[in-house]
């Protein structure tokens, strides 16, 4: 009994045949073969292409920009802090022995 009910649900009508493809399916397909269709999905593509390759070289040049500030410029912060910091240190000292302060000239 199970295996007619299994032949019976098998052959019911509408059920995806070559010869019995409904209209639905028919309009389906023919704009999905249609030209403005190929086209966006190339359109798409393409985009997709272009901003994967923008991020990438975005994120190469992010990459190289941190590692120059890394290397170059920090060092340099550093230095001149030192040195700022010598700076006050001597106008301390000058200050505690009465030493004259010598005032940059502008």
């Amino acid at each position: 009994m199970s295996s007619q009910s299994r032949r019976l649900s098998l052959s019911l009508p509408g059920s995806s045949g070559s010869d019995n493809e409904g209209i639905l399916a028919m309009v389906s397909n023919t704009i999905s073969q249609s030209s403005i269709v190929h086209q966006g999905m190339s359109f798409t593509t393409d985009m997709a292409f272009a901003a994967k390759k923008l991020l990438w070289s975005t994120g190469k040049a992010a990459w190289i920009a941190g590692t120059t500030f890394l290397v170059l410029v920090v060092p340099l912060i550093i230095e001149m802090d030192r040195e700022q910091q010598m700076n006050d240190l001597e106008m301390q000292l000058a200050s505690l022995l009465g030493t004259p302060t010598i005032s940059p000239s502008k």
